[in-house]
């Protein structure tokens, strides 16, 4: 399948064509959070990239959260006229999973008895995770949002050797402190490894895109304006 992917879940903005899985046209910008103006630039190059290469599309996968509600209702907005415009289904992939491919792409992990925790951001001591099967990547348990504390994942630490990672996990390694807590830095979403995952995941038609909203796990709560003069 030719499909482009797009990943805006956390401050880290990506787009990419995979064929067959693999990244063959990549745009990112990983520094911070400038969606609403990078992101349909990105879009833009890829589709006049796949244009001139003759790589019709087939679907358009889209990182479906939890994570940034801004940044999730931007790629939302995106994909969905993308795959309005060109006809073609929308594929929702779980962020979390995007996450632990990231990782499975960039280190070799053999271990047995190993999981994964996958974290992202959800202010303060709250993290957006569950633990994933490191073979399958599928989860073990449903998405939470969960306040880390001293007691956090000590059952499954005493069998098992737990690799943490994403943005969520850095404020989290003084406080989980077990041997068997491993810490992996510098992994973040990125749409050039959505592909395999997409092929995987069901699709959406046209009637069922008209439903769809991303997996924000908690309710919007907006905050006071800082703008002087606005309430």
């Amino acid at each position: 399948m030719n499909i482009l992917c797009i990943e805006t879940s956390t401050s880290c903005c990506s787009a990419a064509i995979c064929i067959d899985g693999v990244a063959v046209a990549s745009k990112e910008n990983l520094a911070g959070a400038n969606h609403a103006s990078e992101l349909p630039v990105f879009v833009e190059q890829l589709l006049a990239e796949a244009r001139t290469n003759q790589w019709h599309l087939d679907a358009v996968a889209l990182s479906q959260g939890p994570g940034s509600y801004t940044g999730l209702r931007i790629g939302t907005s995106i994909a969905k006229g993308l795959c309005y415009g060109i006809n073609i289904p929308l594929i929702p992939v779980d962020t979390l999973q995007i996450l632990c491919n990231s990782v499975d792409n960039q280190y070799l992990i053999g271990d047995t008895n190993t999981m994964y925790c996958p974290m992202i951001d959800a202010r303060r001591m709250e993290v957006y995770t569950a633990l994933y099967d490191t073979s399958t990547l599928n989860p073990l348990a449903k998405v939470t949002a969960q306040v880390i504390d001293e007691q956090s994942f000590t059952e499954e630490l005493k069998a098992n050797k737990i690799y943490y990672f994403g943005n969520g996990a850095d404020k989290c390694q003084s406080i989980i402190t077990s041997p068997n807590a491993k810490f992996i830095p510098n992994i973040v979403p990125q749409a050039s490894f959505m592909g395999l995952l997409a092929e995987k995941a069901a699709t959406l038609d046209v009637k069922q895109m008209a439903y769809y909203e991303p997996f924000y796990l908690k309710e919007f709560v907006p905050a006071p304006s800082h703008i002087k003069g606005l309430k």
